[in-house]
């Protein structure tokens, strides 16, 4: 959830706020300018209320003015309503009926906020429709989605088990909005939402929040992988937005050492500046471990990742994440809504700020451009101009001094913002069919289809199989061909030669012909998914995964490192 939509009225944006809240007068020194601000919010109030041409909502009024004073601080202290409270509280706790989205809002021009998918939950309706982060949900059900506010979101989205909701969404680098209809379900709220051995001596851990739970179910995991002979971790921690802090501590202390640093907080006030330390007795504190993070691994993902690879106890690949370090605390209103406000700043084990720069009062849009700036023009730019992946570490003497800290061990790490792993990986760069395949969710479409033409004996042949289905079964030219067929049936034309200014809307068989085996890939994962469990997926697609690829590419880093603190 980031900054709520509202913004001050008739520019009146501290207006009522004092009424609700009230001021702590903490420094003697000031009191008398504070009271005296105290008066003219009071005297704005009165104004308004008393002389305004219209009769002004005394709720909405104290919303919007305490939205302006958030504004004026930074992107992550917010307002939030106790309805949303309530949802809150909900998504940590509990299982629910709906899409299955985490979602935020983008500040848009003219005060339209655009609805955006920071998530789909795995294994939940919009994932399997298609959903991707950064999705942007323009219309819903026929009606524009542009401005909506969290209100709308939950009258329009969730709704009971087995009611269907279209949408409409304008994803980045499409020429054309796409069109989904989603059947509402339950909404499934592990965390940890793949599990499994990659072989027979690596497991791998897919995180992809931070809730009550996820400690005791990454533990879980571990002795699960344990149990069928794992040697080697591999931490997935990309596309992991956080969640609740304490988990990061916990889930970070099952790797550390007793008496390990795993972050610590700066701020003004002296009770707000905190150590936090691993404890004896860790589940993992000695095999090696890669862990893996994206733009979008933010807040507890970048406490987990920097102070492993602080603690030289995992080698990072990726690319640089998203750059929240800064810790806010709920400060609770007499109506059950909070003010959640930045009260201090994490900085990893070795010194480093996890968070990015920003300008204060800038709008969310700004604020996310200034990140996506940051990943295109900075550090990491420089180094993947070529595309591929290459180690961070040989281009130490490129970056300015004060950005650049030491491990445990003496490793070169670097500041700026964000966690920067030690081998970059470039985002992945999709093909003209591919990008058509999933933008159309023609892979999972085909999957369901062709999973029904193969009948119950082939469920029953694969049942109990996953780990032998996943490494053994493999379309034929005849399969592929059907999907071609199908892609067709269902509106995406397959031809030879791309019509002049058609983007995602055909398919060239030539262009599906070089990128067959991923087709292929996803096809069978999202078979695995339907013939086994939500978490079967991973094993599958995983296969083509190039940050996986880099991952099992580079052992010997992460052996070096575990050797280095036994």
């Amino acid at each position: 959830m980031l900054r709520s939509r509202f913004t001050p009225i008739l520019g009146a944006g501290l207006l009522a706020v004092a009424l609700l809240v009230g001021v702590q007068v903490q420094d003697a020194e000031s009191a008398s300018e504070d009271m005296e601000q105290v008066r003219k919010i009071e005297e704005a109030y009165e104004y308004i209320t008393r002389s305004y041409v219209e009769q002004v909502d005394s709720s909405e009024l104290a919303e919007a003015a305490i939205e302006g004073m958030l504004a004026s601080l930074d992107p992550h202290s917010i307002y939030i309503s106790s309805e949303e409270m309530r949802r809150v509280r909900e998504s940590f706790d509990a299982s629910f009926e709906g899409v299955g989205i985490y979602y935020e809002f983008i500040e848009g021009p003219e005060e339209a906020d655009t609805l955006v998918v920071l998530m789909p939950i795995a294994g939940g309706p919009s994932d399997e429709a298609g959903l991707q982060p950064g999705d942007r949900i323009v219309e819903i059900d026929g009606q524009s989605a542009v401005g909506i506010d969290t209100d709308g979101v939950q009258s329009r989205l969730k709704g009971p088990r087995g009611t269907s909701v279209d949408i409409v969404v304008e994803r980045p680098g499409y020429r054309e909005p796409l069109d989904y209809t989603i059947i509402r379900d339950r909404i499934p709220l592990n965390t940890v939402i793949a599990s499994y051995m990659v072989d027979d001596q690596t497991g791998l851990i897919k995180l992809q929040r931070f809730a009550r739970t996820s400690h005791d179910e990454v533990r879980s995991a571990i002795r699960d992988l344990q149990g069928q002979g794992m040697e080697r971790l591999i931490l997935d921690l990309r596309g992991n937005a956080g969640g609740l802090l304490e988990q990061a501590y916990e889930i970070s202390d099952e790797f550390l050492g007793s008496g390990e640093m795993i972050v610590y907080t700066e701020s003004r006030h002296p009770s707000n500046r905190r150590q936090y330390r691993a404890t004896a007795g860790g589940i993992y504190e000695n095999g090696p471990v890669i862990v893996l993070i994206d733009e979008n691994s933010a807040s507890a993902s970048e406490i987990v990742a920097g102070a492993l690879q602080d603690h030289d106890r995992a080698y990072l690949i990726g690319r640089r994440s998203f750059g929240k370090g800064l810790v806010q605390q709920q400060f609770p209103m007499t109506d059950g809504s909070v003010l959640q406000m930045t009260v201090s700043r994490y900085y990893t084990p070795s010194g480093r700020l996890i968070q990015t720069p920003y300008h204060v009062g800038e709008s969310d849009e700004d604020y996310f451009e200034s990140k996506r700036a940051l990943r295109e023009e900075g550090l990491e730019a420089d180094l993947i101009a070529n595309g591929g992946a290459v180690d961070v570490g040989a281009f130490g003497a490129e970056v300015p001094d004060s950005l650049v800290y030491r491990t445990d061990g003496g490793r070169t790490v670097f500041g700026g913002g964000g966690i920067l792993p030690d081998y970059i990986v470039a985002l992945d760069t999709l093909a003209p069919a591919l990008r058509t395949v999933i933008g159309k969710n023609l892979d999972n479409a085909f999957a369901r289809v062709d999973l029904e033409r193969r009948g119950d004996a082939f469920r029953e042949q694969w049942e109990g199989r996953q780990t032998e289905f996943v490494r053994t079964f493999r379309l034929s030219d005849a399969d592929f061909e059907r999907f071609l067929d199908f892609a067709e049936a269902e509106g995406t034309p397959v031809v030879t030669t791309r019509p002049e200014g058609e983007a995602e809307d055909v398919l060239v068989r030539r262009e599906a012909l070089a990128v067959r085996s991923d087709i292929e890939t996803r096809i069978r994962a999202f078979m695995a998914r339907r013939l086994f469990s939500a978490d079967a997926f991973y094993p599958v697609v995983g296969q083509i995964d190039p940050a996986l690829r880099e991952a099992m590419a580079h052992w010997r880093d992460a052996v070096t490192l575990a050797q280095a603190i036994r």
